[in-house]
């Protein structure tokens, strides 16, 4: 079991981009020159979107994976959350180019998902193992005092008012034999914005709902990149967005768009 008092670490929307995640990982210390996991009891939390837009999603997917069970051995942890992207990438491959109930989408999922990114690379190495791995994946997470999210929405309260509920909803959907089921998944977990321009806690606004609903005293996603979501240039983007009066960071250095993959150290 981690030890809660050992350095708490985030990262979000790595999209392919697998070398440049070996690489701050290993500035950081959590890895060493061969990429394994030399953190000793850190914990490490991925916030989703490991697949699209990038050349090797799968690869590092596959990294992930080999870095939880070094992790695991030597009492440290790294998790990983359920993105949208990887829910449109299951979709794709289950679907294919099947029209979609409710969905003006010529093609289907597997068009929609070429749309917003997705590599044919990722699709052709989607192993039933992998699948497995992405479905079992939670869709928010409570560490520490941090609430962990892929999209900045609200709309994972859709699914449930506690974190078990939520997660056991979203896994439920990911198995789910229905198009229909599938669209409003991903329409889901796509949803973004919903907490900027949110200024002093008041009881009703969207992070205190969150918060309060699922635990946590700081919001932290990915999703939105601080560069077409926060405006910023891909040159400034050196650190992670703290907003909403510092209940809510935002991590997607918008690695696809010029700016970076951030890790960010939370405790």
């Amino acid at each position: 079991m981690p030890n809660p008092n050992t350095p708490l670490y985030v990262a979000a929307d790595i999209h392919g981009h697998r070398s440049e995640f070996r690489e701050v990982l290993r500035n950081a210390g959590l890895t060493d020159g061969q990429g394994r996991w030399s953190g000793g009891s850190a914990r490490l939390w991925l916030l989703g979107d490991y697949v699209d837009r990038g050349p090797d999603g799968i690869g590092v997917i596959e990294d992930i994976r080999r870095l939880a069970a070094e992790a695991a051995a030597v009492g440290g942890d790294v998790g990983a959350l359920l993105g949208n992207h990887e829910a449109q990438l299951l979709a794709a491959h289950r679907f294919d180019t099947a029209p979609v109930p409710g969905w003006e989408q010529p093609g289907g999922f597997r068009a929609g998902w070429a749309r917003f990114g997705g590599r044919e690379e990722d699709l052709r190495r989607l192993t039933p193992e992998i699948t497995a791995w992405i479905t079992a994946l939670p869709a928010v997470a409570l560490v520490d005092d941090h609430l962990l999210v892929h999209s900045d929405t609200v709309r994972y309260l859709e699914f449930g008012s506690t974190v078990a509920d939520v997660n056991s909803a979203v896994s439920a959907a990911l198995n789910r034999p229905d198009a229909a089921g599938w669209l409003e998944l991903c329409d889901r977990l796509k949803d973004r914005g919903a907490f900027r321009g949110t200024g002093s806690a008041h009881t009703d606004d969207p992070v205190s709902t969150m918060l309060r609903t699922l635990g946590g005293d700081v919001l932290v996603h990915g999703h939105s990149t601080l560069i077409r979501g926060f405006g910023m240039a891909p040159d400034d983007v050196r650190d992670v967005l703290r907003y909403a009066d510092g209940r809510v960071v935002a991590v997607d250095g918008g690695v696809y768009e010029g700016g970076r993959i951030l890790l960010a150290r939370l405790a």
